[in-house]
This record gives C-alpha cells, structure tokens and sequence, in this order.
C-alpha cells in the first residue's frame, strides 16, 4: 500500500471496528489491520446478553461479524496481517507487518489483551490436552467429564455457567471467599446444582500423563493442601495488554496499559489508543465501543487541523 491513510486501526475487536466505522463513515481513507481475524476476545464469547439494543442474548461471534459488516460498508480496508514494529515519531507514521510498511496520519491503537497464566508446573505442558482459556472453544471437548474453571470474576463465572452445558460437574476455585463478578451472575453460578465453588483455594500444581488428570489445590488460610481428580481445568485469572509496544515511545502504566486522556489521545501526537489495551476502570464491549468512537472523532480532528 503506498498511500499515506487518513486513519490505520492496528486490531479489529469491538474497539477497532467502530474506530473504523467512524473514520470511514467522516470519509477518512482508513483501513484495518488485524492478525487473527476480524472481533478480537468477543468472538470466544458464547452469549451476551447486556449489550444494548438487542432483546434476546447475540453470540459474541455474531455480534463482531456485525460490527465488521456495518464497518466494511463504509469503504474501510481490512488487512489481515501481524504488526511487527510501530515507528510512530514524526508526523507520518509507519506500522510495519509481516507483508508489508504501512503509513498513516494517525494510528489507533486496539490491540486488545491476552490471557494471563497461573504460572503453575503442568499449565504449559497440558495446555491443548486438558489446559485451556475459553471455555467456548473447548467446552464441547469435556462432555460428560468432570472440569475446574480458576478464577472469581465475570468471565470466570460465565465460562463456568457455559461448562455446564457439557461437563458432568464443575469446580470454581477462587482464592478469595467471596466472587468478584455481577450480582446476577453470583446468583446464577450459586444455583446451578452442577457447579460447586471450592474458596479459598489456588492451584499449585496441574497433573496428567497424555492428558490432564487432576490438580494439586492449596488452602489460601492454612497452607493445607488437596487434590481434586478432572479432566479439565479452564482458567480465567485476568488478562494482560497485547501489542508491539516495545521502542514505540507510547506511554504505558506499570502493567502495559496504554495511557490516554478522555480523547483516547496518547502521549504521541496523533496516535490513540481504545478499548481493553488502554488504562480504564471498566474493560466492556461497551466502553470499548464507546473509546472507538472517541478516537476516530478525536483523529478526524486531529487531521483537519494539522493536515
């Protein structure tokens, strides 16, 4: 590509596609680029049912497939392609992919997070072979097997929910007495008979042969310890900020959030960064939607008075 873009999004979740949508839609020249497909985490989410404006709960795959359809209509370039290196200085900035350089006047960063790992022996062995972090990927794999999901927030509690659709029983094993989640998932979780939560508990070990088999669980209070014998352990303990942010001169806080004003702007001039990745209280489909829509305003901006 040798034109210089009005607008380049680096990723293609909930965040980059309405980043998208709003810059194609104010006629900006604008593309997006994504290396694993277009909707990001939402697509691993089997049913949400608080985005709003949809009655009945929507898949998180349908739900992007959407987004990327309403965005491509307004002439928005999708690039499938790994970004390698930012060189985001100056007042044209260069993203450099595994095919090819590409320039733009402003960047919008949304690349998203990654799962965090428990960092326990067994986890990197057994992952693909009992070890997994999306439930909706793997959960029809433990049909009628006995599972444990590590975690106390939202999307523990709704993975664990989801498991139950398969699995013959399900453990939820939290490090704290209490759950992080919504009320209304807590209540949920607390009814489903098919679901037993084990507190103040952490995994110490994860064991197996060809497969997982079981996991060594440590008392949080007492130091005492136990084994749970399964077939499955999903785990859901937080995630991490995505991105080739390494040399960039973008401005992150002590774990790898990309820091912004409510412009969505960074400490580079015309580069943004929305959704997940940015420093925020709240990590929703909605507020990322909301900070794409922000940056893409923001950038439109940003063009117009220094182009």
């Amino acid at each position: 590509m040798d034109r210089v873009l009005d607008v380049l999004v680096i990723g293609g979740g909930p965040a980059g596609l309405t980043a998208g949508l709003y810059a194609g839609r104010a006629l900006l020249n604008t593309a997006i680029v994504e290396g694993r497909g277009a909707g990001g985490q939402v697509i691993l989410t089997h049913e949400i049912e608080n985005y709003p404006g949809f009655v009945e709960p929507i898949s998180g795959a349908e739900l992007a497939a959407n987004m990327a359809a309403q965005t491509s209509r307004f002439d928005v370039a999708m690039l499938n392609s790994p970004v390698e290196v930012l060189k985001l200085e100056g007042k044209i900035k260069e993203v450099v992919t595994q095919q090819e350089s590409l320039k733009a006047k402003t960047v919008i960063l949304a690349t998203g997070v990654t799962p965090k790992m428990l960092g326990v022996p067994g986890e990197q062995k057994y992952i693909g072979r009992g070890v997994s972090y999306c439930a909706t990927c793997d959960g029809a794999f433990f049909r009628g097997k006995k599972v444990a999901v590590v975690g106390g927030g939202d999307t523990a509690v709704k993975e664990a929910l989801f498991l139950t659709k398969f699995a013959e029983h399900v453990w939820l094993i939290h490090r704290r007495d209490r759950l992080r989640a919504e009320q209304i998932l807590q209540k949920r979780l607390l009814e489903n008979p098919k679901i037993t939560p084990l507190w103040n508990k952490v995994v110490a070990e994860i064991h197996g042969e060809l497969k997982v088999t079981g996991v060594s669980l440590t008392d949080t209070k007492d130091e005492s310890t136990s084994r749970l014998d399964l077939q499955g352990v999903f785990i859901f303990v937080g995630r991490q900020p995505e991105g080739p942010l390494e040399g960039s001169g973008i401005l992150t806080d002590k774990d790898g959030y990309i820091i912004t004003d409510e412009n969505m702007a960074t400490n580079i001039p015309g580069v943004y960064a929305v959704g997940d990745v940015r420093q925020k209280a709240w990590r929703q489909i909605v507020t990322a939607v909301g900070d794409g829509a922000i940056a893409a305003l923001s950038a439109a901006e940003y063009i117009q008075e220094n182009f």
